[in-house]
Parts: structure tokens; C-alpha cells; sequence
């Protein structure tokens, strides 16, 4: 039996998983070898002797990944006992589960690169374009939900969200729910008209969101956690449409472009989307609500992202964006208390 003392200690840290931000610890754990040993060790303790008879493996073999794992602090020695003379020392994780996180971004580059995660927007895509000359935005179209969750994982550099909440506040509650502990900025991007899109000429007459539940009439979605699908399924909650009855539900791209796309090519009758994307892809467009479209800001990033909320207060990337049709840039740039 292995003394539960050194191991009580640590019921604390098992308990909990890990993240690992260090690209030495992600490269360390690349080895699929020393992946094994470190997920053999999460589910239980073990010595040399049982790791190499589980994994098939000399124990010099184990030893020698093993002291790599202990001496990064993913393992540590709980045990030690002593049979027929030979010392046997009994090892386990550090922690109940490890999680791999870290962004890879181009080294010298000749000007600063950020990551913008969240919700997917025609109008950012315009200020990548016009600051590119010395700031470069790589997007990570995830949804707004998600893109606050890469944001708080510190997976991106500022996020992009849509979410409306139940008192009818949008994005406010989010913001505070998942940074209740860090200092955050957001800043009105943009008023922006949704709706659905349909094929020019409106072949399928649809005139409302339930049409969708016709069976004639094929939907393509947003991804899940994206401010527009959840916008949705409320709706359909609301008129009291099991999603199983839209057909073409769980069909889902990760953009208001490629749900316009989808419906020019014929693949769906209908999305959910901006109506900047129907007017770029030739669609007729039927409005159904009004947001507003934010931009959530670390305190730690604002400095460098001066550059980027500065020109939402310039007239001429107001009016381009504008230009596209579908949103309202009064109060882009503006600082909106939390």
C-alpha cells in the first residue's frame, strides 16, 4: 500500500488541470513517450518498474523520461519503499490533467501582430486590410462565447463579441462574468443590422424566421457560441421550434461570409448573417434585429492597440465601413463602462 500522507498534500492540485503556457514545456511534452508516462501517472501512482511493464518499456528507458518530466515539474516522487534491498521510488502528476495552450506568432516581424478571436465581422476584416501597413490582425473566427474564452485563456490579444443577454444587455454581463478579475476595456465597433439572407428574388418566399421550420426550406448555421446562434436558438425557443425541424440545422460554417456563399452556390435556401454579406454576395435581405458590436480589450493590450482604436474614430474608415451596408459607425471607438 502507498502512504497516503505525501500523497494528501496534493488532493488539492489533483484535482485540477494545469494550463501550460511555456513552448519549452509544449515541445518537452511533444515526445509521444513522454505523453505516455505522464498520462500513465495521471490516472494513478507508479514506479519504474510498473510504468516500464505497463508501457512495455526498459526501466533505464523510463528513468531517463521520466527525471526529463520530474525536473520540468510535471511529476514528482510521493514514495519511496524498500523491498528485498533494492529502494523503489513511486511517482505521480503534479497535477489531475495538463492543458497544452500557446500561440505562435511570426518571429521579427517588421511590425506588431495581434490575435483577434470572437465573432466573425465584414467590418474588421476592413480595418485588418487598412492597417496592415503596420499592424498585422490574424482573425480567429470562433464566435463571440469563444472568443471571450480565448481572450480570458490568453489565447488572443482582444475579442470581438455580439451577446446579448437575458435583461437585454449586450455583452456587458459576459464581460464581467468571465473577467471579474482582471481589468478590461470595451469599445463600441459598430451598430450592425442581421437578418436572413435568401436567394436573390426570395425564390422560396421566406418572410420570417419560421418559415425555416418548412420543410421545403433548407438553413445553414453558425457555429455554436457564435453571438448569431445563440440569437437563434433563442428565437426559436421562443416560437416554440425544436431545432430538429429546421433542416440543415446542424449544418454549420464558422462566418457570415461563408453563410452567404453557401446560399449563392444553392447548398441552403436561408442563413442567419450580416447584411453587409447578403449585399456582397448578391442576396435579398430581411432585417431582424438591431446590435451592438464590441470590442473587448485586456488593460495590458491597449497601449499596442492604440493604433487600432484610434482609426475607429477617423471619418474615412467610419464611412468605408459604413459603405458596406448595414452599419451604423456613430459610436465606433467609444468607451463603454463596465
Amino acid at each position: 500500500m502507498l502512504n497516503s500522507q505525501p500523497l494528501r498534500k496534493n488532493l488539492t492540485a489533483l484535482s485540477t488541470i494545469q494550463p501550460l503556457h511555456s513552448y519549452e514545456l509544449i515541445k518537452l511534452l511533444s515526445d509521444a513517450r513522454r505523453r505516455a508516462i505522464l498520462k500513465r501517472l495521471l490516472a494513478a501512482p507508479a514506479s519504474l518498474t510498473q510504468l516500464g511493464e505497463a508501457l512495455g518499456e526498459h526501466p533505464a528507458w523510463v528513468r531517463h523520461h521520466l527525471k526529463i518530466l520530474e525536473n520540468a515539474g510535471l511529476v514528482e516522487m510521493v514514495e519511496q519503499r524498500v523491498s528485498s534491498g533494492v529502494v523503489e521510488k513511486f511517482y505521480r502528476a503534479c497535477a489531475g490533467g495538463y492543458w497544452l495552450q500557446e500561440v505562435i506568432l511570426p518571429d521579427q516581424a517588421t511590425h506588431p501582430v495581434v490575435v483577434l478571436s470572437g465573432s466573425h465581422d465584414l467590418g474588421l476584416e476592413l480595418l485588418a486590410r487598412q492597417l496592415k501597413s503596420y499592424l498585422d490582425i490574424l482573425f480567429l473566427p470562433i464566435g463571440s462565447l469563444d472568443g471571450l474564452i480565448a481572450l480570458r485563456q490568453g489565447l488572443s490579444h482582444l475579442s470581438g463579441c455580439h451577446l446579448l443577454d437575458a435583461s437585454g444587455e449586450y455583452n456587458l454581463p459576459f464581460v464581467r462574468h468571465f473577467f471579474p478579475d482582471r481589468p478590461v476595456a470595451v469599445f463600441t465597433f459598430a451598430y450592425r443590422h442581421q437578418g436572413l439572407m435568401v436567394a436573390a428574388g426570395n425564390p422560396r418566399h421566406i418572410h420570417q424566421l419560421a418559415d425555416l421550420a418548412r420543410d421545403e426550406v433548407t438553413f445553414i448555421n453558425r457555429n455554436p457560441g457564435s453571438g448569431t446562434r445563440l440569437w437563434l436558438d433563442r428565437q426559436l425557443h421562443a416560437l416554440d421550434i425544436p431545432p430538429a425541424r429546421v433542416t440543415g440545422y446542424g449544418q454549420t460554417v464558422a462566418t457570415h461570409t461563408a453563410c452567404a456563399e453557401a446560399v449563392q452556390r444553392g447548398a441552403a435556401d436561408a442563413a442567419l448573417g450580416l447584411e453587409a454579406a447578403a449585399l456582397q454576395h448578391g442576396l435579398d435581405f430581411l432585417p431582424l434585429f438591431h446590435e451592438r458590436f464590441d470590442l473587448v480589450v485586456p488593460a495590458e493590450q491597449l497601449d499596442s492597440l492604440h493604433p487600432l482604436l484610434d482609426t475607429l474614430h477617423t471619418r474615412d474608415f467610419r464611412q468605408r465601413v459604413e459603405n458596406l451596408g448595414g452599419y451604423e459607425m456613430t459610436h465606433a471607438g467609444e468607451y463603454i463602462n463596465l
